[in-house]
């Protein structure tokens, strides 16, 4: 009970300071203390406003709100987004572009449960959709999971992998984004063992903690500084009477975002500031690029406690990704049994989570692959988010992602690929920036 105390004590926290914020801007925007202008009320009116905002998201699952694109034909194409596969711990959701006939890459991208919604990937989603026909994992918020769904933990996260992998089909290329770029890695190893014919064609890793040593961050100091006693009575926690997972032990939000915010604490604070002071003025407005960022980032859910804990004692601690004793049900997934797949792997030099080293370490477990089937990039200057998303993704990376693809598609559709590359094009793009 201790343990649901603590989760409604945080929860309490959040509310309390989002109705200050709201009682402020309310009490700012009297109007008779608009007869008297007084800048003081002007920035406490700012301060409610932006508290309000900040304090609310925490607590929203965001919309995607995906933009219609102009098709080839120039005509709008609208997105709809689909259910393919329901779950309990999470949905295979499509993006339907309505009105397209002509055939496209088809894309799994595998988003992170690492304390934020799958919509974190919206700028990445919209960059794919005019060229892929593009589904992605949306997992859900632990706090509405009830107990009776049962466990989640880093085995059963790879076995949905596997069983998105084979109800999409070998003509698949998969993107993994962070944290589940291990787990992707060993999903493709599970199925070329058991399902060889399921498994896809491309796996793309972008910034994931393949071997956190190479490269050792904040994070990976973290996760061997602790003991898992330590975490599991630090971090863990029981949801509250106010959702429906109520008794349900989870690694909360608001602790991942605790721990975010505190890597970079000097920037956030002096967005904010910056922000109040737009707000005050009358600069800022609904969208700007503080508001952009900071809805998406500040809305986090909770994490299945074992989900957690088993990522950090397996994938951190003991490393067993690194060294390719990964094991689902007792039985080992041999990375080296990968020989069909071709992999490439992404990292930004100044990714202060999944420093360069930690994601292109997956190449040199791929024993099964040839050189010609193995890729890497590294972008200069791009920071953890920036290689998934912003300028760096758009201009640089994505383009090199998709030439991957292309390069080795197995089943191209009748007229996708324009013009066939030559074998010394293929092999020069496979190798990019190579390992």
């Amino acid at each position: 009970m201790r343990y649901m105390a603590s989760y409604d004590l945080m929860e309490t926290v959040r509310n309390t300071n989002q109705w200050l914020g709201a009682s402020a801007l309310a009490m700012a925007s009297y109007p008779a203390f608009a007869a008297i202008p007084n800048p003081a009320l002007q920035w406490l009116g700012a301060w409610g406003e932006v508290t309000e905002r900040t304090f609310s998201r925490m607590n929203l699952k965001p919309d995607w709100n995906i933009p219609p694109f102009v098709g080839s034909d120039g005509t709008d194409r609208l997105v709809a987004e689909e259910i393919e596969l329901p779950g309990a711990f999470g949905d295979l959701l499509h993006f339907r572009v309505q009105g397209r006939s002509e055939p496209k890459r088809k894309v799994l991208l595998v988003a992170p449960m690492s304390g934020h919604y799958a919509t974190l990937l919206r700028s990445t989603v919209i960059s794919l959709l005019p060229d892929c026909d593009l589904y992605i994992t949306d997992w859900h918020n632990a706090r509405d999971i009830p107990v009776s769904a049962g466990k989640f933990d880093v085995e059963d996260y790879t076995m949905h992998l596997v069983d998105y992998m084979r109800h999409l089909g070998p003509d698949t290329h998969v993107i993994a984004v962070c944290q589940p770029a291990p787990l992707a890695l060993a999903a493709t190893a599970y199925l070329a063992e058991e399902d060889p014919k399921a498994q896809p064609s491309t796996l793309t890793l972008i910034g994931g903690p393949i071997d956190p040593d190479a490269a050792p961050t904040e994070v990976t100091d973290f996760g061997h500084s602790v003991t898992m006693g330590q975490l599991q009575e630090m971090m863990i926690q029981r949801v509250g009477f106010k959702y429906a997972g109520v008794g349900r032990k989870v690694y909360p939000g608001l602790l991942q975002l605790s721990s975010f915010i505190s890597m970079n604490m000097d920037t956030h604070r002096d967005a904010f500031m910056g922000q109040i002071s737009r707000v005050a003025s009358g600069e800022a407005h609904e969208h700007d690029k503080h508001n952009k960022f900071y809805d998406e980032y500040l809305a986090v859910m909770d994490m299945p406690a074992e989900f957690y804990l088993s990522t950090v004692e397996r994938i951190f601690k003991t490393g067993e990704i690194a060294k390719n004793q990964f094991t689902i049900k007792g039985k080992r997934v041999d990375i080296g049994k990968i020989t069909d797949v071709a992999v490439k792997t992404v990292e930004g030099t100044k990714d202060d989570i999944s420093a360069p080293g930690q994601c292109i370490a997956a190449l040199d477990l791929c024993t099964g692959l040839k050189d010609s089937q193995k890729a890497s990039h590294v972008e200069e200057g791009a920071g953890h988010y920036g290689i998934f998303a912003g300028k760096s993704w758009r201009q640089n990376i994505r383009p090199l992602v998709l030439d991957f693809i292309d390069d080795n598609e197995r089943a191209t559709p009748p007229g996708f690929r324009q013009k066939k590359k030559s074998d010394a094009n293929k092999t020069a793009a496979n190798k990019n920036a190579a390992a």
